[in-house]
């Protein structure tokens, strides 16, 4: 890389934010571009340049939570649509988890920019995380994220007899979606009716698609995992903060 870049998006490329938070720190002159404040937004850099940020950034950036949720069927992980809830109107002080051992005081303010770092169908159970930290919704969703996602998934055979090898073979690698091939996944049987999941991209409805493409309906589907973070004995409809030792 060298011709110039936008400010922003080289902070982005180095870790230090997200694009939308680096542009909000330009703005209020917490940025430094070999030592000089920079405050304009849409100002390039080019790869050699030092880029630091001020200390009330940081500070800032540490404050901000990060939420893991057992989403219940009936949520969606977004934006409220078609008369459903969002996810988010589940964190509240009486649906926090009492097994949380996090030493913070839930607040308001954590609810300010909490977003989805990825999506659970409606349909679809288990652990949604939600964040104010740009940087973890980045390593989570971004196009070159390399965290896997397990699920469990319960299915019914479409067609009278056992899945073929063949088939478990297309679903490990071998399909595609909207034209596209899939990247490998992981999926083996756990018992004769449910199926474990291990992929590292979340196409919308993809372990549905998936499963139909080789004759099998999809009746339970629950993610357990998202890289190191567990779901473990979080229960249904409650939340609990991301613990310090933690890492996805």
């Amino acid at each position: 890389m060298s011709e110039p870049v936008r400010l922003s998006k080289r902070m982005s490329e180095l870790g230090l934010c997200s694009r939308r938070e680096a542009d909000e720190w330009i703005s209020r002159g917490w940025v430094r571009v070999d030592g000089a404040v920079v405050s304009v937004l849409g100002s390039k850099v080019l790869p050699h340049q030092k880029i630091s940020v001020e200390r009330a950034a940081s500070a800032e950036q540490a404050r901000r939570v990060t939420i893991l949720l057992n989403k219940p069927v009936g949520y969606v992980s977004g934006q409220a649509e078609d008369g459903y809830q969002p996810a988010v109107a589940l964190i509240k002080a009486s649906t926090r988890w009492k097994g949380d051992r996090v030493p913070i005081r839930f607040q308001a303010a954590h609810l300010r920019s909490l977003v989805p770092a990825g999506r659970l169908d409606i349909d679809s159970v288990g652990l949604l995380v939600l964040t104010q930290d740009g940087r973890i919704a980045k390593h989570l969703i971004g196009e070159d994220s390399t965290v896997d996602k397990e699920y469990l998934v319960r299915v019914q055979h479409m067609h009278p007899g056992r899945l073929p090898d063949s088939a478990l073979k297309l679903l490990n690698h071998g399909l595609s979606l909207d034209g596209k091939p899939l990247r490998p996944a992981k999926v083996r049987w756990q018992n004769e009716d449910q199926l474990s999941f291990v992929l590292r991209e979340g196409k919308k409805r993809q372990i549905r698609r998936m499963c139909e493409l080789v004759g099998l309906k999809v009746v339970g589907l629950k993610r357990v995992r998202i890289g190191g973070v567990v779901l473990g004995d979080l229960p249904p409809g409650q939340w609990r903060y991301l613990r310090a030792d933690e890492r996805f």
